[in-house]
């Protein structure tokens, strides 16, 4: 399973008013998540568009796989669009109002036109999930109940891979092996899906810093579900909540940054580094991407060590074993197509390409199901309120040499004007000479 973060993140130049405007207090006084400033509400209810691109991986040999004939070979389905909306609520200023609570919902809906194919006619053959899952969890349970699961397997029909719809892959559908799980474990759901329980739900509550303090905190999570750190991974460092949620970063934003971002689906904080300059809608942008010691192993990034839970079963770059905030379940987040990842998981699969833009074979692979695209679109509306802006800030951080350029113009403009009037006084006083003369 691939990893949802984004590959890029635009921060405007209008805010690099440290280096080039900085007289532009306002700016700081505007940019604060308090009541009342210009960039609180659209915090609250964002307007530009946030569309969730799913790409499935379809496995078109499965047979000669599990036979140990062939590599699996996977062909691409997609994209399913579906836009998402983010509202926040329950907000409530906190911390003698330093900082601010919320909840930010997440809701999905499908978009046909943007989309390729029907969710809920398309078939996609894909790992078997629930039972890998099933399988990992009764390893330690005893000879009785592992066979036990193991004839009922075998009764239903169960095999390591499975087939159903774009639509009940990703929402849910009720498993009939994890229906069997939940009489001796109630604790169980019988239902599975990549998103299930995703659409209108939220990830806790987050506190946030408001910035009004220090502008360099802007966004800034503070706690996320009451919590300070996390308690998933072996260290202290990969147990930090660093940065914001990716929805928005601190004005003033430079090159040289390095932007940290906290992801719930990632259980852990990830950052991305300037990449290149962009124009977006005409407007000047930097794009950050993460680099590649972000998914590196903690071999080549000792930043890393704390992600590895279990020393012996540790993965190479590239790749985050998850299953630790996932209640077991054996999840790998990486980049797209195993981007910046060690070769040997790519090579192990037929209709990957790592580019920029169970059985015993299974045990061994880390088997692709879906990678998203999350992107977010500057509406027109917007663009054209910060191409006003830009403008604005423009003006005011020239206006000295505005200053000056008028006061030079009136400069040229009274001499002009004096030398005329001296000229035409001179004529003047000719003409009355003459005329006294004659």
């Amino acid at each position: 399973m691939t990893s949802k973060f984004m590959d890029m993140n635009y921060s405007h130049k209008m805010f690099d008013c440290n280096v080039k405007y900085p007289c532009c207090v306002l700016c700081v006084q505007e940019i604060t998540l308090t009541e009342g400033s210009k960039i609180f509400a659209t915090w609250k209810n964002p307007p530009p568009p946030v569309y969730m691109e799913f790409f499935i991986f379809n496995v078109t040999n499965p047979d000669k796989f599990l036979k140990g004939e062939a590599k699996p070979h996977l062909t691409t389905m997609g994209p399913y669009t579906y836009r998402e909306y983010r509202p926040k609520h329950n907000v409530s200023f906190v911390h003698n109002g330093t900082k601010v609570a919320a909840y930010t919902a997440k809701i999905f809906v499908f978009e046909p036109e943007k989309s390729v194919g029907d969710p809920n006619v398309d078939l996609v053959t894909t790992v078997n999930i629930p039972a890998v899952a099933v399988m990992n969890r009764i390893k330690g349970a005893g000879f009785w109940v592992s066979s036990g699961i193991s004839m009922y397997m075998g009764s239903i029909g169960t095999t390591m891979f499975m087939t159903h719809t774009v639509q009940e892959l990703l929402w849910g559908f009720k498993d009939p092996l994890l229906s069997r799980l939940k009489t001796i474990r109630p604790d169980t759901d019988e239902y599975f899906g990549l998103m299930l329980h995703k659409n209108s739900s939220d990830d806790g509550e987050f506190v946030y810093h408001t910035g009004e303090q220090n502008y360099l905190d802007f966004g800034r999570i503070y706690t996320w579900k009451g919590e300070k750190m996390m308690s998933f991974w072996k260290s202290n460092q990969s147990n930090m909540i660093n940065g914001t949620d990716g929805s928005g970063f601190h004005p003033f934003l430079s090159k040289e940054e390095r932007l940290n971002v906290f992801t719930p689906d990632l259980c852990r904080s990830i950052h991305m580094r300037f990449e290149k300059e962009v124009e977006l809608k005409g407007i000047p942008a930097y794009r950050f991407t993460p680099p590649r010691d972000v998914l590196a192993s903690g071999k080549n990034n000792p930043e890393n060590e704390g992600f590895c839970v279990t020393p012996k079963k540790c993965l190479d770059d590239g790749v985050l074993d998850v299953s630790v905030c996932r209640k077991g379940a054996p999840v790998v987040m990486s980049f797209p197509h195993f981007h910046l990842g060690d070769e040997k998981y790519a090579k192990a699969i037929d209709g990957i390409s790592p580019v920029h833009d169970l059985t015993r074979n299974l045990n061994s692979t880390i088997f692709p199901i879906l990678f998203l695209n999350e992107s977010v679109v500057i509406d027109d509306a917007s663009a054209a309120r910060i191409q006003k802006l830009l403008l604005i800030v423009t003006l005011v951080s020239h206006f000295p040499l505005i200053l000056v350029a008028l006061g030079v113009i009136l400069l040229l403009v009274s001499i002009i004007l004096a030398i005329r009037f001296y000229q035409n006084k001179v004529i003047a006083t000719t003409q009355n000479t003459l005329a006294t003369a004659s």
